[in-house]
């Protein structure tokens, strides 16, 4: 059985959603940030890097979100989370979910913990104020491309890995000056999302109580 190593809220929520969407028989492992269980020798060991989320499947041990999702979609075609391979549609999501996890995703901690950035409060917040609006204008670019692609999901007509990796990051920003969920596209296109009975399960089972953005 699948095995997925999770915290509430943080970037397992992504695959979580996408083993919900598959109907997927899985086990979820808590890995509890808040006794510091990501740094025990024995998670270290399935992910060096001390984070989550780490996905089991057999003998393979994976980490990285976007590794996992692909992964999942790759190994479960009949669900058509993933463009066929060599395609010009695969090759722009591979564009896109790279985005995601190694522009969007990887400027989300300096907003979160921008005192790991900095010597100083003031430096902190000066870290925080400017990965903000580097933010803002990613979220931007979110909205444009939806619109660009004409919906209803964010790459067009099909429901794909690449929404509920939307979903989260744009969650993340929901304690900002200008949440996702206020643009005009986007916002409706968030609340189609959380209308998905799967993504709904996930939301329950990690305890995040009515679904919101």
């Amino acid at each position: 059985m699948l095995q997925l190593h999770y915290f509430p809220s943080n970037a397992s929520m992504t695959p979580h959603m996408l083993l919900e969407e598959l109907g997927l028989p899985y086990e979820l492992v808590l890995v509890d940030r808040t006794k510091n269980a990501h740094h025990d020798p024995a998670y270290l060991k399935l992910n060096p890097n001390g984070k989550i989320p780490v996905l089991v499947d057999g003998d393979l041990v994976l980490y990285e979100t976007a590794a996992i999702c692909l992964h999942l979609a790759d190994t479960h075609p009949q669900a058509g989370l993933a463009p066929a391979p060599g395609t010009v549609e695969r090759a722009h999501f591979y564009k896109w979910l790279f985005w995601l996890a190694n522009t969007l995703q990887a400027e989300m901690p300096l907003y979160f913990y921008s005192d790991r950035w900095a010597d100083t409060p003031e430096g902190a917040a000066q870290v925080k104020a400017h990965a903000e609006a580097h933010i803002a204008g990613m979220i931007d670019q979110l909205e444009a491309e939806l619109v660009r692609s004409g919906g209803p999901w964010f790459a067009g007509e099909r429901f794909s890995l690449l929404d509920p990796y939307v979903l989260m990051l744009c969650r993340w920003t929901r304690g900002m000056a200008r949440p996702a969920r206020t643009l005009p596209h986007l916002g409706p296109y968030l609340q189609r999302l959380l209308a998905r009975p799967a993504l709904q399960r996930a939301y329950a089972q990690e305890g995040l109580g009515d679904p919101k953005v």
